[in-house]
């Protein structure tokens, strides 16, 4: 016999295909195997059709393609014998689903099946149609489904209600009609029948509030009395798992229950002592036990208040925390926070279960159950608990630490009764997981400390102990340091001292070694070590005696490979050695943080309009006028100092200060820098108000470009503050020692500068309309090109609704203004203009380039031309 015949066994197939030892040779045997099955198929071979078709659901089973059986499904279903409607039903449960057209030619042979005699044949229809059902066979099938759910076997009875779910699923329209028939299966003795017939009434309620209300009328007390006869029943073999009589069918009653109480009172009363019973009698010892016990304790949190019952159900859930079963623990953490919006108190009973659910071995059950610790802190238990949650930091693992620190910054600055007691939790998790710290938590940390006047001295103490333990925390280090050099002179001359601390001895040089530790350490980072290096100016005007150390540290930056380091040392130095009379002003500490603004910049809730500074803080260089920063930025001077600004150029700040040629297109032009009512300077350091500015000269360090007139040195003038207003012939450089920049020439008559000019384009011509741009400059900005774009019409139409757009690239920026006429007169007889404002980031880099889109309407018609201009003259 062929092995690959229509009449090979399908166990011969089975035992070939097992037997291949490589992918290749199962699809070969696949292949041959269904290459016979078509040609039985095209020969109508209808002797072995219900094998050919169990052979095509194995293939199937196994991935491969078997469409071309799904006809042969129809013709075993279409047959009056039972073996071949069973095989038929099952191959179209299997190759087929609803999206299937196929299916549309089954549903007369369904509607026939659950109209036969035999009850066999009825249930293969009903498990083919629960399974496959779409809207359309719904709505056909519907009657007959109805029909069944009152036949006269059981087995039917229960097949056509979970046929029912699939129906109202599909189509909930025709829910109403099974509300009478899905009550009566609620009254059913057969377990299996009042199984599915819960499950019916379950779904129904949720897909219609008729059938809800009326099971609310009519079963409640029905539902009540199964439930408490399954409770008190005895003993029955056909139902018992592990002593308890049908927990599947408590559980379904319980939903059901769930779902008919929420939101009603009367309801609820009518099943609260049923609730009681089950909870307090079912037996916890067992797995099914607690399944009863967790949808009750489910159903009694959804129903309408009882504090009797909640708070017996919550205890319910701190039992099911001391199970040694990770699964039970994790479901009642789950329910637990669920818990607490209904009874906050009967769950605070059971902190300190949850609390040592936070020190489980399992990531899972400790992530839970410190959300749900997180969510018990109030006012009143914050310190007991934020102790236990510091305690365990100290030996948590690595990778939970993240979380655990998020959390518990989280809660000290949330419910923090004291700024003592903020501070020394704050430093107790810097101490212990600093390098988990996040930047706006230690930013947030230094506004409160600045803040808290009286504690300055025992902050910078603590901080100074800690250091000595956990330098490692490079959030610990950055704080520490930012503090001794603000209070500096505190920690040295034990100023402030609380009754609570133990005064220590610590000299100049002590506090000079923890910075200089710091500084040097491998693993600081640039943040760390700028703020260092802030800290040694600041510590220079307040400890004399180490003065020349500290300079020397300073020094030894200059020929760091980081350029950030490499200019704050070398601005730093100049200020120690050359401005003696206006260092103690320029170091002098930081004004207080408003906590109200910085809190509310963090969480987002101030407008830019509102705030202190004017949109976000651009990213310029360091020594470039910034606008005000926010609070921490501004603090600790270390903010956007990254990228260079795209503006920077021949007057820029830090080109200025070294004397030295940053970028091939530095010569180009001069920056002019938006300004502050204050002076920049001294709105970088905090200090005082700037000196009178005269309207014929401009206190603006960064804009050296003022024609032949300049500034002074700006420290200098700092130092006279005598002089009425600032004037002089030449720009000298900021810190004495460096050359000054060469500046740019510009066009200029004997009144003064004026625009430079480039000569006119024709940017965009057609048949019938022509575009010249003229170009020019303002003086000193070299960036921005204003163009006066003219439009001319050469055909002798007029163009109305005329209007021209145009895009650029992201380095550039395009404003333009309203076009002087939105029609264009005909044959040149007249023209419009219109006046753009183009900016360029990348001058000198990149040219302009521009797209353009221009419509008009002529004669009723709408016409659109498009191109694209490169044209530019360069220097643009």
């Amino acid at each position: 016999m062929n092995p690959f015949s229509s009449a090979t066994r399908m166990r011969d197939m089975i035992r070939a295909i097992r037997g291949c030892k490589t992918a290749a040779e199962e699809r070969a045997v696949v292949r041959k195997e269904c290459a016979s099955i078509r040609a039985a198929i095209s020969e109508n071979d209808q002797d072995y059709r219900h094998r050919n078709l169990a052979k095509l659901m194995f293939i199937h089973m196994l991935g491969y393609p078997t469409h071309f059986g799904q006809m042969e499904c129809l013709k075993l279903i279409a047959s009056p014998g039972f073996p071949e409607k069973r095989i038929g039903y099952l191959g179209l449960m299997l190759l087929l689903d609803e999206r299937q057209e196929v299916l549309m030619l089954v549903t007369n042979s369904i509607k026939q099946d659950l109209n036969h005699t035999n009850q066999y044949i009825v249930g293969l229809a009903l498990c083919a149609l629960g399974n496959i059902c779409s809207a359309e066979m719904a709505r056909d099938l519907a009657p007959e489904v109805e029909r069944l759910l009152q036949f006269r076997d059981p087995n039917i009875r229960k097949k056509a209600a979970l046929c029912s779910i699939r129906i109202i699923k599909k189509v909930p329209d025709l829910a109403e009609n099974f509300i009478n028939p899905a009550a009566a299966l609620l009254k059913e003795k057969h377990h299996g029948v009042l199984l599915t017939g819960l499950q019916l009434c379950t779904d129904m309620c949720k897909v219609s509030t008729e059938a809800l209300e009326y099971l609310k009328k009519k079963c409640i007390d029905g539902l009540v009395k199964v439930l408490k006869d399954l409770a008190n029943s005895p003993y029955a073999s056909e139902y018992d798992v592990s002593g308890i009589t049908d927990p599947f069918l408590h559980i379904r009653l319980l939903k059901l229950l769930r779902v008919l109480g929420q939101g009603d009172a009367d309801a609820s009363d009518a099943m609260n002592d049923i609730l009681a019973q089950v909870a307090t009698k079912t037996e916890s010892n067992k797995n099914a036990g607690n399944a009863i016990l967790y949808e009750c304790v489910a159903t009694i949190m959804s129903i309408e208040d009882n504090s009797g019952l909640r708070v017996l159900a919550i205890n319910i859930l701190g039992r099911f925390l001391s199970s040694c079963d990770n699964n039970i623990r994790y479901v009642a953490l789950n329910m637990l926070m669920k818990a607490i919006a209904l009874d906050c108190q009967a769950v605070q009973r059971h902190r300190v279960t949850i609390l040592e659910c936070v020190k489980d071995s399992d990531a899972s059950i400790r992530k839970r159950a410190l959300e749900l610790v997180y969510l018990l802190v109030n006012e009143n238990n914050v310190k007991s608990l934020t102790k236990e949650l510091i305690d365990y930091l100290e030996i948590s693992e690595q990778e939970f630490k993240e979380d655990l620190t998020a959390k518990i910054c989280s809660i000290v600055e949330k419910f923090s009764p004291e700024k003592i007691w903020y501070i020394d939790q704050m430093l107790k998790v810097l101490s212990e997981a600093g390098n988990y710290v996040k930047d706006d938590v230690w930013h947030a940390l230094i506004v409160v400390i600045t803040n808290a006047s009286n504690l300055h001295g025992y902050t910078v103490r603590s901080l100074f102990k800690a250091m000595q333990k956990a330098d490692e925390q490079e959030t610990l280090v950055r704080v520490a340091v930012w503090c001794i050099g603000e209070y500096g002179d505190l920690l040295v001359n034990n100023a402030g001292v609380l009754d609570v601390e133990d005064p220590i001895t610590v000299t100049e040089a002590d506090a000079v070694n923890v910075v200089e530790t710091a500084i040097g350490r491998h693993s600081s980072d640039l943040t760390t070590r700028a703020i260092c290096l802030i800290a040694l100016l600041k510590l220079s005007s307040r400890f004399s005696s180490c003065s020349k150390r500290i300079n020397d540290i300073i020094l030894h930056h200059k020929g760091s490979f980081v350029l950030e380091l490499q200019q704050r040392a070398i601005e730093f130095n100049s200020i120690i050695q050359k401005h003696q009379k206006i260092r103690p002003a320029l170091v002098e500490r930081m004004p207080v943080l408003d906590e109200a603004t910085f809190s509310g910049r963090r969480a987002g809730s101030v407008s830019a309009a509102a705030s202190t500074s004017q949109g976000a803080p651009p990213k310029i260089p360091n020594g470039v006028a910034k606008p005000v920063s926010p609070p921490l930025v501004d603090l600790l001077d270390l903010s956007s100092d990254d990228i260079p600004a795209p503006g920077s150029s021949g007057g820029d700040f830090l080109q200025d200060l070294l004397g030295v040629d940053l970028s091939p297109a530095s010569s180009q032009g001069t920056n002019q820098s938006q300004k502050s009512g204050t002076d920049v300077l001294l709105d970088l350091l905090s200090i005082g108000t700037p000196p009178a500015q005269s309207s014929s000269s401009t206190f603006d360090i960064l804009s050296p470009s003022q024609g032949n007139k300049s500034s002074a040195n700006v420290l200098d003038t700092l130092v006279a503050s005598a002089s009425p207003s600032v004037q002089s012939s030449s720009m000298m450089d900021l810190l004495n020692g460096f050359g000054t920049s060469t500046l740019v020439p510009v066009a200029e008559t004997d009144n003064g500068p004026t625009a430079l000019t480039y000569p006119a384009t024709v940017a965009f011509e057609s048949n019938s309309l022509k575009v010249t741009f003229n170009f020019s400059k303002e003086p000193g900005n070299t960036q921005t090109t204003l163009i006066k774009a003219q439009f001319m019409n050469k055909s002798p139409n007029i163009y109305s609704n005329f209007v021209f757009q145009a895009a650029v690239p992201k380095f550039l920026q395009l404003h333009l203004d309203p076009a002087s006429s939105n029609t264009l007169p005909a044959s040149g007889n007249g023209s419009v203009t219109q006046n753009l404002r183009v900016s360029n980031s990348q001058h000198g880099k990149k040219s302009l380039v521009m797209r353009v889109r221009i419509s008009y309407k002529v004669n009723d018609k709408d016409v659109l031309e498009e191109g694209q201009i490169n044209n530019f003259p360069r220097g643009l």
